[in-house]
């Protein structure tokens, strides 16, 4: 009996000992898998915040040049102050915004075609979207030069709509360069170049205080001055930038020279153009909507102070996932470009989640400085008090804006314009504004509820553009970037 135990024992002694070790090389193979995912996790939060700090600097630096120059003009009186406020938002929406909407194809056929190797077409998108740019900011200009009728007809002062045409007369050189800056700006940031974009721009905006001073102080020139000023600050910023695609060794391989090849597949170019421009302008001009509804609510004058003041703290802390958006455009636009989907799909998770983070830590502070961040714009107790109760409500906004700012560079980093353009028709003009003038006027939630129907319309955003993410095929996404990169390869005999 004793020989059968130990019989049966060494029989089965070999098949326990093969399942121990089968065992313990699945959890080794486990406990690897899990390593390689946390070390490839990290890389890629590393490579969005080596991206995203400078983009977020860049941003802010050049939001201020305009701030700055309204800050001088505040100084000779508050005609001149009104008329360059109000010639600043008119520029914005009917040119800046345009401007950045459309270089903003540049994120998808420069990303997509650095991260394929096609480093040559970077070049040539990028002169060719520079081409079309130019010839859009002509027909813009004449709208700038007619600043003050459009206004007037509008039911604007016809004192301060006068003062915004000079304003913007003097500001039209600005609108080219802002469409060449938009390009240099874009064609740098896909290949993952920021650091040289931040430096230009503080040195911009350090000339452009100085630029300011003279123009508007010394030379006699008043607000007229801080409009050139505007213009020639940007000038400069593209000068330095074009600087450093010319001489500068990163720029080697995408830089070639300029090339007749530019002026072909123009089409290509407005199919994502086109809609970038419908989507980022129908965001934009629905929060000027807003500003312009607040003058007809009781006590306008009130309402419309706060709600230009909650506009500009919104503004200011926007920078932040604004630069997160353009961290992970470039990185989706990449390794779609390099046939990478899962680095593109981590890119996205990685995103989301730093998107979450910092809008709560955002919302918290805004939560936290409510009763005294009115003090930094007036020293009305009713204007302090009223900016109290607004406060929670920017900090749930600029948590859902944010969400909605990754979002969208998503869409831009594959290509999703169109369904972004849709998306935002249908979030803004069909939900977010017929609530706002519901809430405003119907329920006499005043200046609230303008801002409650935006985030109204944000809802829907984010879960709108968060289905489509979520049902994203990343393989298909990456066959669909290798057919857009070589579809713009032109053949030799063609260019020739």
């Amino acid at each position: 009996m004793d020989r059968e135990d130990q019989k049966s024992s060494s029989l089965n002694s070999p098949l326990i000992q093969i399942h121990e070790d089968n065992q313990s090389v699945s959890n080794k193979e486990g406990s690897i898998e899990k390593g390689i995912w946390r070390k490839e996790v990290v890389e890629e939060v590393k490579k969005q915040l080596w991206l995203a700090g400078p983009l977020i600097s860049v941003s802010i630096l050049q939001f201020c040049l305009q701030m700055i120059s309204v800050m001088f003009v505040g100084h000779l009186g508050e005609l001149a102050l009104s008329g360059a406020s109000m010639a600043t938002s008119f520029a914005s929406v009917t040119g800046f915004s345009l401007l950045l909407g459309m270089a903003s194809a540049l994120d998808t056929l420069c990303g997509q075609s650095y991260g394929a190797k096609q480093y040559h077409l970077l070049g040539i998108h990028m002169q060719r979207a520079m081409f079309i740019l130019l010839l859009v900011s002509i027909p813009l200009a004449f709208i700038w030069a007619n600043t003050g009728s459009i206004l007037i007809a509008l039911g604007q002062d016809p004192d301060i709509s006068e003062e915004a045409e000079l304003y913007a007369r003097f500001m039209i050189p600005s609108l080219f360069a802002y469409g060449l800056l938009q390009c240099l700006v874009r064609f740098l940031q896909t290949q993952n170049i920021v650091f040289p974009m931040m430096i230009s721009s503080g040195i911009t905006t350090l000339l452009h205080l100085l630029v300011c001073w003279i123009l508007v102080f010394k030379s006699g020139l008043g607000n007229r001055g801080a409009a050139l000023a505007n213009s020639i600050s940007y000038w400069i910023n593209v000068v330095l930038l074009a600087l450093y695609v010319k001489f500068s060794s990163s720029c080697t391989k995408t830089w070639t020279g300029f090339s007749m090849e530019a002026l072909h597949n123009i089409p290509t170019f407005l199919r994502l153009a086109i809609p970038s421009a419908v989507m980022v302008c129908l965001e934009m001009w629905s929060f000027e909507m807003m500003v312009l509804l607040s003058g007809l609510l009781p006590n306008p004058k009130l309402e419309t102070s706060v709600l230009s003041i909650s506009l500009n703290t919104a503004a200011t802390v926007w920078m932040i996932p604004f630069g997160l958006s353009g961290a992970v455009s470039t990185r989706v636009s990449n390794e779609l470009g390099a046939g990478n989907p899962q680095a593109a799909r981590l890119a996205v998770c990685v995103v989301l989640v730093m998107a979450i983070v910092v809008g709560s830590l955002v919302g918290v502070v805004l939560i936290l400085i409510r009763n005294i961040w009115g003090y930094a714009y007036s020293n009305e107790t009713e204007v302090v008090t009223y900016i109290a109760t607004m406060m929670p409500i920017l900090a749930a906004s600029n948590f859902l804006d944010g969400l909605q700012c990754v979002l969208s560079g998503i869409a831009r980093g594959c290509g999703w314009q169109k369904i972004g353009a849709f998306v935002n028709l249908g979030s803004y003009y069909l939900v977010g504004l017929p609530s706002a003038v519901l809430l405003a006027f119907v329920f006499h939630i005043g200046g609230k509820g303008l801002w409650l129907g935006i985030i109204c319309a944000l809802i829907v955003q984010v879960a709108s553009l968060s289905i489509v993410t979520m049902r994203t095929n990343w393989d298909q996404e990456a066959k669909k970037a290798t057919e857009r990169v070589y579809d713009s390869i032109i053949p030799v005999d063609i260019v020739s």
